[in-house]
């Protein structure tokens, strides 16, 4: 009796388990391949309600986010195309984070934000680093995810306060 309870309760703490694990996106890559600004920002979106609670909410809560942060909203807005809505245009993303470093390297090469996007958020989803590389073969893919990864950064710590 007391060996099948042990083995119910390892069970339910592996299942359990599991869903956390998943959110983390282990691709082995790190802020190179675009893996490492998912995981510094990914415990901040996570602190937003609304993100644990299914894949519609995580895309709110990035919506919710820049909703929040207008000053952080206008600079995107400004790397966008014309006419981009922008809380579209975060839609799908994992986190803020994510985002914002797509932005910046669209912006930086030249690459249709839409492309970016689409190779990033799948399916089958990408790191920054694999998309830069799929449509931009001539770029230096993990020195643009780097340096879009930076800028996201730097624009997320000089717009906390806003």
């Amino acid at each position: 009796m007391k060996l099948r309870l042990a083995l119910i309760l390892a069970f339910a703490v592996l299942v359990l388990g599991l869903p956390v694990y998943a959110q983390h996106g282990h691709s082995g890559g790190g802020a190179a391949a675009g893996g490492g600004l998912g995981h510094s920002m990914s415990s901040n979106s996570n602190s937003n309600s609304h993100a644990n609670s299914g894949k519609g909410s995580k895309e709110s809560s990035v919506s919710d986010r820049l909703e929040d942060n207008t000053k952080l909203a206008s600079k995107l807005q400004s790397l966008l195309p014309a006419g981009t809505n922008l809380q579209q245009a975060a839609q799908g993303f994992k986190n803020l984070g994510q985002f914002v470093a797509a932005v910046h390297v669209s912006h930086n090469l030249g690459i249709p934000f839409d492309q970016l996007k689409a190779k990033m958020i799948g399916p089958p989803s990408e790191s920054l680093g694999k998309a830069i590389q799929a449509l931009k073969p001539t770029a230096n893919a993990k020195e643009e995810a780097r340096k879009g990864e930076k800028q996201a950064k730097q624009d997320m710590d000089d717009t906390k306060s806003s």
